[in-house]
């Protein structure tokens, strides 16, 4: 328990430094505050926010969207991933079309996606379902393909199915790539968000962030843009924390040298 809190503890310090020294430089006019107000400027911003009651309808607007577009996108990714690692006649219909269309910039199909389906909820959940899908189809991929040789053949040696190979053998095998790609799809939910609601949409994260720029309402936008970092974080912390009890037997090299200087001190 001490150690968590020593940790905790050190992760904090890097961003309360950088609060206080953007608190420093904007009170010694080294930053210019119309551009970049001082974080208590912020914090009073955010309690306006608050008290009026649209900053609650803006998180959780965007958070409805991109957990649909997350799941959406994370389900076909992992599918059309483990098909392809272990099937020849998947990898040669579906690998070709991932290939030539995981390049294209997923904000240049906006466009395409409105006309097809208008702006309403459905085109912007599908712009993240998109986003998500590719960094999940790559990892999954990767992490069916590369299981060890060695543990295909030990057990079809034992007489293991094929079905009992994927469950017992592969997939466990490619979890850790899984849940990165998840991680990485996680991300990229996030940072489309932000594009999928500046057009049409009368709440969200990315549709104050534009609002607020047209207003030239700048501790506004900062608002947006923290809380667009801090949904970030705790969609990666969350996710971590559900591979950590799905493969708890998985522990990263880091964590195996942490854990084997505590044993010898």
């Amino acid at each position: 328990m001490n150690n968590k809190i020593y940790q905790k503890t050190l992760e904090m310090i890097p961003p309360l430094s950088l609060l206080l020294l953007w608190e420093l430089f904007v009170l010694i006019a080294v930053l210019d505050a119309r551009f970049f107000p001082a974080p208590h400027v912020i914090l009073i911003s955010l309690w306006e926010q608050i008290t009026l009651g649209y900053y609650w309808h803006d998180v959780s607007s965007s958070l409805i969207r991109i957990t649909l577009g997350f799941v959406i996108g994370s389900v076909v990714g992992v599918a059309i991933g483990i098909s392809i690692g272990i099937s020849s006649l998947c990898r040669a219909l579906f690998e070709p079309i991932v290939a030539a269309t995981f390049p294209i910039p997923k904000l240049a199909l906006m466009p395409l996606i409105i006309l097809l389906f208008g702006l309403d909820e459905l085109g912007k959940v599908i712009v993240i379902a998109i986003g998500v899908l590719f960094p999940v189809i790559i990892q999954t991929t990767a992490g069916i393909s590369n299981v060890d040789q060695t543990y295909k053949e030990v057990a079809y040696n034992y007489g293991a199915s094929r079905w009992n190979y994927f469950k017992t053998v592969a997939l466990p095998a490619a979890a850790p790539s899984i849940f990165i790609g998840l991680k990485l799809g996680s991300g990229m939910a996030i940072l489309l968000i932000v594009a999928a609601e500046m057009q049409g949409a009368s709440a969200g994260i990315g549709y104050r962030i534009w609002s607020a720029y047209s207003l030239f309402d700048i501790p506004t936008m900062f608002v947006a843009l923290s809380t667009i970092a801090l949904l970030g974080y705790l969609s990666y912390t969350v996710i971590e924390k559900l591979e950590h009890r799905v493969i708890s037997w998985h522990r990263s090299p880091q964590k195996e040298r942490d854990a084997s200087g505590k044993n010898k001190d």
